[in-house]
């Protein structure tokens, strides 16, 4: 059993393909620091991540695969599941050694588990952007937090900043404690030293404190207007969860008391 570590960086993917080419030894297991060993192993290789190594292998896969498979790898790295790293080394392996596409070739179990894969991810991209709550701050700033499952708030980017072209915002992730901010011109990338200074960093709601005079009869609207729709006779709670799923609840207005 041969074993590669690198960073866990999907540039340190690609590198570790780059160097599992040029070595001609393929990794049976990718881990990274901390990371469980198996009892018995042949070998092991640490992965330095390149740049430029990097960049060889994706133009390599740009000659091989169209470019919805290639975002189709990249939204798979997004899922951070715990066995999409080698996942993706053995696509892309296969992606470079046959000698046509293999994208449609769902017979391989790596490119139906690909596929599966990329549909949870962008299932969960389509709930943040149907269920974005955004609270509006004393500067004018509308704030909105999320705690997705997956790594999905890099895919809904380009959609908010065309939605919301008009105003200020900053989305932020709760669970990897970054986001990304709009000042009407360009969005960046934020994250913050101390969060125990912001409550909101820490509940994902605003203090009332930081809201704009009218943010809290605005909310309180919302409320007003979701409990009036609701037509009790009808009520299926079961169905609701899976529609709207439990997770997202904390950070929705109209689900606060």
């Amino acid at each position: 059993m041969n074993i590669f570590i690198y960073d866990k960086t999907f540039e340190g993917l690609l590198t570790a393909v780059f160097d599992a080419y040029f070595r001609k030894i393929f990794p049976d297991m990718l881990l990274s620091e901390g990371d469980a060993w198996p009892l018995f192993y042949d070998e092991s290789f640490t992965v330095t991540t390149d740049e430029e190594k990097a960049g060889r292998v994706w133009r390599g896969l740009q000659k091989k695969l169209s470019a919805s498979a290639l975002s189709s790898i990249t939204w798979c790295w997004l899922s951070e599941l715990p066995e999409v790293g080698m996942l993706l080394f053995r696509y892309i392996r296969k992606a470079i050694d046959a000698p046509r596409s293999i994208e449609t070739n769902f017979g391989d179990p790596d490119v139906l588990e690909l596929s599966k894969i990329w549909k949870r991810v962008d299932w969960e991209r389509l709930r943040m952007l149907q269920f974005v709550r955004f609270q509006k701050a004393a500067d004018g700033t509308f704030f909105a937090a999320f705690e997705p499952q997956h790594n999905a708030l890099p895919l809904t980017i380009e959609h908010f900043k065309d939605r919301f072209a008009d105003q200020k915002w900053l989305i932020y992730d709760m669970k990897r404690r970054y986001g990304y901010y709009y000042d009407l011109k360009t969005v960046e990338e934020v994250t913050f030293d101390d969060e125990s200074s912001a409550s909101h960093l820490i509940t994902g709601m605003l203090d009332e404190s930081l809201m704009d005079k009218d943010e809290k009869l605005f909310q309180q609207l919302w409320k007003t207007y979701f409990k009036s729709i609701t037509i009790k006779e009808r009520l299926n709670p079961r169905k609701h969860k899976q529609d709207m799923p439990v997770r997202y609840w904390k950070y929705m207005t109209e689900k606060q008391k």
